[in-house]
């Protein structure tokens, strides 16, 4: 088998029909896909159970700690079935309803019961990504009354956006709790929460997790202007954010999504939150062997504003080239990691009122210690986590290797810039543990005499406390 490539930024692949199989899957993860992600707006609960199983299967076969990541569907609003051939054109009138018949050039109807209440004369209405628009004449019962402003071709489950209506559906949709279930069950790594408006949706989502005994973590997905107003508090929420750039460039004006991407990175790199950056970042490459000079830059960009994860959508889901588009965006991320220097080195001072600041002050200071002495290799002693995230937030040049006996989180940090997890257990004291760490990253190849190392831990070990500990070392 070819040997896998690591990057420090983190590629998230969806599968789908295009990769579902075990010999795909298993050429994703040597092309160095680190988190699969299974859409629920999409497959059955019986096809994401045989994804898992694969995806563990291989773990097991390959020594990898690939991650998964569950996306919830959300509130997401559609049409009900429409005629084929069917078009609008500007100026012509629509009806859409809530009772369910097949949609033709005057009527349609939608899976959302309460789009009546939801909108008000004026407001528009965006079918399938925003390639119709249609603005709001009047409500009657069941029914929206609408002129079509931009016509073309109406397809049957399109996406509808209400980008300036207040929707009232949960955020948590009855669907989704079926699908968080699942999640639950097979123990995933993530969840991703669709359509975040509050950071009580959050709150929600982890409390439903708690309850049920799991540690699995949350992203929260930023694609509704509510979202973009709250954004500091639903930081403060979640384990992770992704920016969706495909409905937020729906929902708000097209040309402010590149700056709402990099304030939100920023915000997480300050914060130590992970921030996925996702959508049509190589969607060329659905039907293309080779992405364009844009989407290139595309991807280039996203890694240099600091995002610890890019992600494909339907390039590895229903493309004809996901293993090329895995390939292709590795390349690009390779690059910028070899020949930017400027994504090194993001320190950011600890809050001295908080709990953590000893420990995040030990974190930081190693960081600082790898630059100036060159180190190769910084490695953490952890069981919660704490190390890992903010080793990543400041971003070392040094690679970052977490050593744990919890095997949950070994999986659960491969969605995060930079670190990689081995599985180590003992009684041993500091010093046996940390020559033991030596001797591992030796054998694995990260590690060759002569080269500097920094190992972080708290002692005693045994009553893993937060990182009290930090040692340099050269290889002997």
């Amino acid at each position: 088998m070819d040997k896998i490539l690591f990057n420090k930024t983190k590629v998230i692949a969806t599968v789908g029909p295009a990769s579902n199989t075990k010999e795909m899957l298993k050429k994703l993860i040597v092309a160095g896909v680190d988190v699969f992600r299974l859409n629920f707006s999409h497959g059955t609960h019986e096809d994401h159970s045989k994804v898992v199983k694969l995806i563990r299967e291989l773990n097991t076969e390959l020594g990898t700690h690939i991650s998964i990541l569950q996306d919830l569907q959300g509130p997401k609003i559609r049409l009900n079935d429409v005629e084929e051939g069917c078009i609008i054109n500007d100026g012509d009138k629509l009806v859409i309803t809530t009772k369910e018949v097949l949609g033709n050039s005057q009527t349609v109807s939608t899976t959302y019961q309460r789009l009546p209440n939801d909108v008000a004369p004026g407001e528009s209405i965006l079918i399938d990504d925003g390639k119709i628009e249609l603005k709001v004449d009047s409500v009657k019962g069941i029914e929206v009354c609408t002129t079509v402003v931009h016509g073309g071709s109406l397809k049957s489950k399109k996406g509808i956006n209400l980008p300036h209506s207040n929707v009232s559906a949960p955020s948590l949709t009855p669907k989704d709790l079926e699908d968080l279930k699942f999640g639950i069950e097979y123990d995933v790594d993530w969840i991703a929460l669709s359509f975040v408006r509050d950071p009580l949706d959050i709150i929600d989502l982890k409390m439903k997790i708690e309850a049920a005994g799991k540690d699995i973590r949350v992203v929260a997905k930023i694609e509704k202007p509510e979202a973009v107003k709250k954004i500091d508090a639903i930081i403060d929420a979640t384990d992770a954010i992704m920016v969706a750039r495909g409905d937020l460039g729906v929902e708000m004006d097209m040309e402010d999504v590149p700056m709402i991407q990099k304030q939100i990175i920023k915000k997480c790199n300050a914060a130590a939150t992970p921030v996925i950056v996702a959508t049509q970042m190589l969607e060329s490459m659905i039907e293309n062997a080779r992405p364009t000079r844009a989407e290139a830059n595309d991807v280039a960009n996203s890694v240099i504003d600091g995002a610890d994860t890019v992600m494909l959508s339907a390039e590895t889901a229903a493309g004809k080239f996901p293993l090329l588009a895995v390939q292709s965006m590795n390349k690009i991320i390779r690059s910028v990691e070899s020949n930017y220097e400027n994504i090194y080195y993001k320190y950011n001072s600890p809050n001295p009122e908080s709990p953590d600041f000893y420990p995040t002050s030990l974190v930081q200071s190693s960081v600082r210690l790898s630059a100036d002495t060159k180190a190769h290799v910084i490695a953490g002693m952890t069981w919660s986590g704490f190390t890992a995230w903010k080793l990543s937030a400041h971003r070392p040049k040094a690679n970052i290797f977490i050593f744990t006996g919890n095997k949950k989180l070994l999986t659960m940090v491969n969605l995060i810039w930079g670190v990689r997890g081995y599985y180590f257990e003992g009684n041993d004291t500091t010093d046996e543990a940390i020559a033991k760490v030596e001797t591992i990253l030796k054998q694995e190849g990260h590690l060759k005499a002569g080269d500097a190392y920094i190992t972080m831990a708290s002692m005693p070990i045994k009553k893993k406390y937060r990182t009290n500990m930090l040692k340099i070392n050269v290889t002997e």
